[in-house]
């Protein structure tokens, strides 16, 4: 049995104990609330929790029909990808430490929104979590080019997405709402 056939059985029995989850993503440094919030619901819900970081500086080259997704990245000197997915746990390790619901972490590739979905489907998850993207006009410009992940996971699928606001809220008389 090869590595990857090992993974992919591995990934395949994993799934089966993650029917039915609640999937929330999740960036470095964003406010712990989004993953609270997640876990919330997975108690009532009483199901699994998979915390997903997507790694947006590698696509997908090809998908194993046992459903291993093999991946490449876009920039062959660039690995921060890894970096990011590993704070992503670390913060998940600490909030979910004394938790009672089972949870996982997980790196997806590519596209946030469909990676985020393909997992939906394997899972059958009952419900997905994103946050808010952070105001500022980096933001605006990058959400402008590839659009909100929670606009296009809300009509790319079936289940009911959820999404938490990132921080304070803008008032209600101010104009412009990324002033920064």
């Amino acid at each position: 049995m090869t590595d990857s056939t090992t993974r992919a059985s591995e990934e395949a029995a994993q799934n089966a104990a993650l029917q039915k989850a609640v999937i929330v993503g999740i960036q470095p440094g964003q406010p712990p609330h989004v993953l609270e919030e997640a876990l919330r619901y997975a108690r009532l819900l009483s199901a699994p929790l998979v915390v997903v970081h997507v790694d947006v500086t590698r696509f997908v080259t090809y998908e194993d029909p046992d459903g291993y997704v093999h991946s490449a990245p876009i920039d062959l000197n660039l690995d921060a990808g890894a970096a990011e997915f590993e704070e992503v746990q670390r913060a998940a390790e600490q909030a979910l430490a004394d938790v009672d619901v089972p949870w996982t972490a997980r790196q997806l590739v590519g596209d946030p929104a469909l990676a985020i979905k393909q997992l939906a489907d394997k899972l059958d998850a009952q419900l997905i979590v994103v946050g808010t993207r952070k105001r500022g006009i980096g933001e605006s410009i990058r959400e402008f080019f590839t659009g909100s992940v929670a606009a296009r996971l809300a009509h790319r699928q079936h289940r009911s997405v959820l999404v938490v606001p990132q921080g304070e809220s803008v008032p209600d008389d101010q104009k412009d709402i990324w002033t920064e």
